[in-house]
Formats: structure tokens, C-alpha cells, sequence
């Protein structure tokens, strides 16, 4: 049983939590987190997820995502969603995140993080994730295209690609 923080509408911790899967309550909200790795090419790790997985199954993602468990800031659950799924020690202490969307029911915290990794030495999760590989914008673009990657809006990714170097939205 995984339980989640429950948040405010303003990303402040209520100090209630629930368990995944239950419905939420009027104005509560939980927290995503993804990590976007890049390489010094500029390309993203990515990642397929498994055939059996429900939601998206069998489809291309950026690197990592997931649920923050109680507890967790936002940091500590994108080190433990890369240490999970892809076997990868990441620090991103003092590290914020560099743009959060609000959705229906809470917020998707985006890290994009310049990494140096040999991806043939990653331990997958084989719960969660079949094979990685690097990829250009435009092979993510066109991956959406052809209905192999999660239908993510074609403007984010291009602004994680632009953003991965920066911080704020001035250059």
C-alpha cells in the first residue's frame, strides 16, 4: 500500500496523506516527479516501459517519473524514482525543480539534469522498464507521431530540450 502526501492548492504539505488508488477529497492534490536526463549531446534518456504495466503499456517515456510517497520531498522522490527504475545514484540535493505543471488533482515537479553514464551499465527495474536508449527531440517528436511514446504535448518536450541548460524563463 503506497501512501502520498496530500498538498494544498498552493504545494504546501496538509500534514493528511492517502493511499494511491483512493479517490481524492475537494481541493487535495499530490505530487509527480519526473527526472529528464540529458547527455552531453543533447540527447534524453529515455526509457520503455514494460508490456504488462497498466497505463501506457509497452510506450516510450522520458527517463524517469512517478508518485512522491509520504515523506518524500520532491528531491528525495526523483533520487528514488531514478534509483528504482533505472539503477542510477543521482544528487539532487539543493536542486530545484526547473518548471512545475499543475494538473486536475495535484502538480508534476520536471528535473532536467546534464548526466555523464554509460547506459549499458543502468540496472532496469524489470517491474518497470524494458530498455533505454538516447534520443534526439526529434525522435521523441516523431515517436509521438507514431503513437509509440506517451502522447505528451509536443510543446513540453521541446521546452524541456530548450530549458535543460537554464533556469527562468529569460535568456
Amino acid at each position: 500500500m503506497e501512501l502520498w502526501d496530500i498538498y494544498d492548492k498552493d504545494k504546501n504539505v496538509t500534514g493528511k496523506t492517502m493511499r494511491r488508488g483512493d479517490p481524492f477529497e475537494k481541493d487535495a492534490y499530490h505530487l509527480v516527479v519526473h527526472v529528464c536526463m540529458f547527455n552531453k549531446n543533447g540527447e534524453m534518456l529515455i526509457q520503455q516501459r514494460q508490456p504488462f504495466k497498466s497505463g501506457w503499456a509497452n510506450m516510450w517515456d522520458i527517463t524517469v517519473g512517478g508518485s512522491a510517497v509520504a515523506g518524500d520531498t520532491s528531491q528525495q522522490a526523483a533520487e528514488r524514482e531514478v534509483l528504482e527504475e533505472l539503477g542510477y545514484k543521482i544528487d539532487l540535493h539543493g536542486i530545484r525543480p526547473s518548471l512545475t505543471i499543475n494538473f486536475q488533482v495535484g502538480f508534476d515537479d520536471y528535473y532536467l539534469v546534464e548526466v555523464d553514464l554509460d547506459i549499458r551499465e543502468l540496472t532496469l527495474q524489470p517491474e518497470e522498464v524494458q530498455r533505454v536508449k538516447w534520443a534526439t527531440k526529434e525522435e521523441i517528436l516523431t515517436m509521438i507521431d507514431q503513437e509509440i511514446f506517451i502522447p505528451y504535448r509536443k510543446s513540453l518536450i521541446e521546452l524541456l530540450f530548450d530549458m535543460r541548460k537554464y533556469m527562468g524563463s529569460h535568456s
